[in-house]
């Protein structure tokens, strides 16, 4: 298929530092895969990709963790607490800054924080994607097995056409790579494609 700019975003999730830079607190973990798949190089391919083609970029961001923010929760998952307790993507912090290479620029759409791992949930993504036209939503970024499949996975139930771009992300295992993409994604995904495959549908590198 052919990809409309006036109908399909790339949603960008969690860009932050401390994922995707070499200091980063997270990056440790998914360093090994990240850098097999070549997951910056391909982040900053699709991404100059869409902008040439008047494809717009959602940022979808995962909360900024603050000292205290989830003590009194009843039932805070493992992920947030360990999100809490090493205080990742800490509010305020490099970690918690975008990328360099992967700052809003005018026109792009940064979306509420998300507190688990779907884009949709608790935030207004649904809405802004509705209000700008979007059908086809478009998924890279952090991670996998969680962000991206919960953000898809919850794309598709309320009815948009979902691909998911399998080296333009990374996870902390081979194990869990291979389950977002050749178990779990092809339950609900449209399409899953390569980085060389997803630009040549958007018109190609310029």
């Amino acid at each position: 298929m052919g990809y409309d700019p006036s109908t399909t975003a790339i949603l960008l999730v969690d860009p932050y530092n401390d994922f995707l830079s070499e200091e980063g607190k997270v990056w440790p973990l998914a360093k090994q895969v990240a850098e097999e798949v070549h997951l910056l190089d391909n982040l900053r391919d699709v991404v100059a990709s869409a902008r040439s083609g008047g494809f717009r970029i959602f940022f979808v961001p995962h909360h900024r963790a603050e000292p205290g923010d989830i003590a009194d929760w009843l039932h805070p998952t493992p992920l947030q607490q360990q999100s809490s307790f090493h205080q990742t993507f800490a509010k305020g912090s490099w970690g918690g800054t975008f990328h360099d290479d992967f700052q809003p620029r005018p026109g792009d759409v940064v979306v509420h924080e998300h507190w688990q791992s779907s884009g949709f949930a608790n935030t207004d993504l649904d809405q802004q994607l509705k209000q700008h036209g979007i059908r086809s939503i478009v998924l890279i970024g952090m991670a996998a097995n969680t962000c991206i499949e919960a953000t898809g996975r919850y794309g598709s139930e309320l009815g948009y056409h979902v691909t998911l771009v399998k080296d333009a992300t990374a996870a902390f295992s081979h194990e869990a790579m291979h389950a977002a993409h050749e178990i779990n994604g092809p339950t609900y995904a449209h399409a899953i494609l390569t980085t060389d495959q997803l630009v040549a549908q958007l018109g190609g590198r310029k």
